[in-house]
């Protein structure tokens, strides 16, 4: 998925509530000076601190040590890389020379593709196309796809930054629901009916962050038929699918997605918890015809910006060959943190909303007198232990907590432990 989700740096764009709002450095004064017209109007954003960022830098200020069970960037998570099987490429002669391709160095697209071959799925690599990151992934794709002023479906909830990649790329959003009965699912007929004559793409997380559920076999039958109805392609962002928990059944990538023009979105910020590498792709698929007009366009796009550096593209082929070594630690962390999780919840009244996989969880708690963002002050107070609100996520009641399944385990113990006996007195 996108970034790291860290209120304390977040800002808010066309989300009526302003909570929301914040800025990374204090430094910033909270500009409004009508006069300042040399500003694009898609930057004008509320840029001043929230309740929870200014509790949360008080707290720091005054030497507080805060457990905090919003981290996210697995690069300060306390794993243990193998420092020289990541770092020895990055020194070959070879960075030394430039030799730029527009979806990407052979080589690299056949890294990708091998790693795809190995879960079962032959890629061409005609079909893929690197990228810097996934946000430039998606404004690749918002480019190639989307006018200015026309819209793209999102799920909800899901990750507020989708809101400013829209923004910056003059991309209307729109959302369909996912549900919670006992497992999250795709309101398929809610989805449809929000399709408008200005719907230009519907993008699916897969698994979605920050609720964990894969989009299944059925609901990928009902895409693809209201997909092919409506003459709308789909995005399908899946850069936590290696993260699965154990048990999960029917889960389906949608690479080599043939009903529908379709994009697959992945990189190595999550696949090898190397956010800080720098490089996502892009795979295309679909009716050939279609499938190899919007190949053609891309490679324009990507030629624009040959954004992708050198060294990354050389080194992820060894990177992507040792993936298992990588992630084998990520995925031992959050499942013991969502065994734990789910044992200290039973001692609420609160409900864990499980999930199928990625790197975080969700709670549902029962706030009857005050907000969620009271109940996150108070918890900053009283225990110094700091959660996501679920409005953050854009959940549309506000009964939710949300926090990430990679925290140090001791760690992330203890601060359930504080959160459960906060919740506890609900």
């Amino acid at each position: 998925m996108l970034g790291y989700p860290v209120i304390r740096l977040s800002v808010t764009v066309g989300y009526p509530d302003t909570r929301l709002s914040g800025f990374p450095s204090p430094g910033f004064p909270d500009l409004r000076i009508p006069d300042l017209i040399m500003f694009s109007n898609r930057t004008n954003w509320p840029l001043s601190s929230n309740r929870i960022a200014g509790a949360l830098d008080q707290l720091k200020k005054a030497n507080v040590p805060i457990i905090d069970l919003t981290e996210s960037n697995p690069t300060c998570c306390g794993f243990a890389y193998p420092s020289e099987r990541i770092l020895r490429p990055l020194a070959s002669d070879k960075n030394l020379r430039y030799d730029p391709q527009p979806q990407g160095s052979l080589e690299a697209r056949a890294a990708v593709a091998s790693y795809y071959k190995s879960q079962g799925h032959d890629v061409s690599v005609e079909r893929i196309f690197l990228t810097a990151s996934t946000s430039e992934a998606y404004s690749y794709l918002f480019r190639l796809l989307v006018d200015a002023g026309q819209e793209v479906l999102f799920p909800r909830p899901s990750y507020p930054l989708f809101q400013f990649l829209g923004d910056l790329n003059d991309v209307m959003l729109n959302f369909y629901p996912l549900v919670y009965t006992n497992h999250w699912a795709i309101d398929c007929s809610q989805l449809e009916a929000s399709i408008q004559p200005g719907t230009k793409a519907i993008v699916l997380v897969n698994p979605n962050n920050p609720t964990g559920s894969f989009i299944k076999k059925d609901e990928l039958s009902a895409l693809n038929r209201i997909c092919r109805t409506k003459n709308i392609p789909i995005i399908s962002d899946e850069v936590f699918a290696d993260f699965g928990f154990p048990g999960v059944k029917d889960t389906v990538s949608l690479v080599n997605n043939d009903a529908v023009l379709t994009f697959v979105l992945g990189g190595v910020s999550k696949t090898l918890a190397l956010p800080q590498m720098k490089l996502s792709w892009i795979i295309v698929s679909g009716p050939e015809e279609l499938a190899n007009a919007a190949c053609q366009r891309l490679e324009m796009i990507a030629d624009t910006y040959l954004s992708v550096n050198t060294p990354v593209q050389n080194a992820v082929a060894g990177w992507l060959s040792s993936k298992e070594e990588f992630q084998e630690s990520v995925k031992q962390r959050t499942l013991d943190n969502l065994r734990f999780l789910e044992q200290a919840v039973k001692t609420t009244k609160c409900q864990l909303l499980k999930p199928e996989g990625g790197w975080y969880a969700v709670i549902r708690i029962p706030l009857h007198k005050i907000s969620e963002e009271e109940f996150i002050l108070q918890l900053l107070e009283e225990k110094h232990v700091f959660v996501h609100p679920g409005y953050f996520f854009d959940f549309e009641e506000e009964d939710f907590l949300v926090v990430s399944l990679l925290s140090a385990v001791d760690d992330f113990r203890e601060g359930i432990k504080r959160l459960a006996q906060k919740l506890a007195l609900l």
